[in-house]
């Protein structure tokens, strides 16, 4: 199995845990916000279907500009909108992880802000720490949300205080 073929069963199985989070976000919740300075529900459960595809998509090309985008995840007008948007991210992944060669994997992949180098590294680290490792944080980020509205937590990554056979 190449690092390639790895990483895409890595991200299938981190794809349907991810798909029984956002299954657990209620519709009428979707403007609640934890904290003032936090995305609401609805932001949060939409930017988490959209990281993986995006960073896909971005990393197409040898350089992204950061100024001509708008970071700021829109609140979704329904629960299908994220759940739509979850499966096209699946797909986009999908495709550049099967399409990937060793050569566009190591070559530079440059970050900028105008004519600001952030970053310049290689794409497989892209994938590997902003497109699954940023995902999961933002998942258990999610979690915890579900808590706070006393909403059942799925397991993730073993049995939750909701999902645990030995409790």
């Amino acid at each position: 199995m190449n690092m390639f073929e790895s990483m895409l069963n890595e991200f299938n199985q981190e794809a349907a845990v991810t798909k029984k989070v956002l299954e657990r976000v209620p519709v009428d919740k979707l403007a609640w916000k934890p904290h003032p300075k936090s995305m609401s529900l609805g932001q949060l459960a939409l930017h988490i279907a959209t990281v993986p595809g995006n960073l896909a998509f971005i990393t197409q090309s040898d350089v992204f500009d950061a100024s001509q985008n708008n970071f700021t995840p829109p609140c979704p007008k329904d629960t299908e909108e994220i759940n739509a948007a979850l499966e096209q991210s699946i797909l986009k992944v999908e495709e550049t992880l099967k399409a990937a060669t060793e050569e566009t994997a190591q070559g530079h992949w440059h970050l900028m802000f105008g004519d600001k180098e952030l970053m310049s590294t290689p794409r497989i680290n892209v994938w590997r720490s902003i497109m699954l490792n940023h995902w999961y944080h933002h998942r258990g980020q999610l979690a915890v949300y579900l808590r706070l509205l006393d909403i059942r937590v799925p397991s993730i990554y073993g049995p939750s205080a909701d999902e645990n056979p030995f409790s």
